[in-house]
């Protein structure tokens, strides 16, 4: 079965950095279009960035456009979110889902990681 597993998530002082990772599994990683969400404390789901594959370009919402790059390595089966410039707005628990951009309630999602941005 798709299973999703992040981590990376942590406690993070404003301008700081976290690297967040997402093993993917039971199903062929390289054929899908791959997502971050979040989901901050009494807020809706937010699409984050999303990517398809290295040929293509990624996509971000326009809170997060150059500060935080979405990579992946197949090979690997792994799906990264590299946060920089993190802010407090930035706090959230982040989701990978396999899903295209956009969508906020995709069908395969893991569990989640969460990310603190405070001082």
């Amino acid at each position: 079965q798709v299973q999703l597993v992040e981590s990376g998530g942590g406690l993070v002082q404003p301008g700081g950095s976290l690297r967040l990772s997402c093993v993917a599994s039971g199903f062929i990683f390289s054929s899908y279009y791959m997502s971050w969400l979040r989901q901050a404390p009494g807020k809706g789901p937010e699409w984050v960035s999303s990517m398809y594959n290295s040929a293509s370009r990624p996509s971000y919402t326009d809170s997060v456009k150059g500060r935080f790059t979405i990579s992946r390595d197949n090979a690997k089966n792994t799906l990264y979110l590299q946060m920089n410039s993190l802010k407090p707005e930035d706090t959230a628990q982040y989701y990978c889902a396999r899903s295209p951009p956009g969508d906020l309630d995709p069908t395969y999602r893991g569990r989640g990681t969460q990310v603190t941005v405070s001082s």
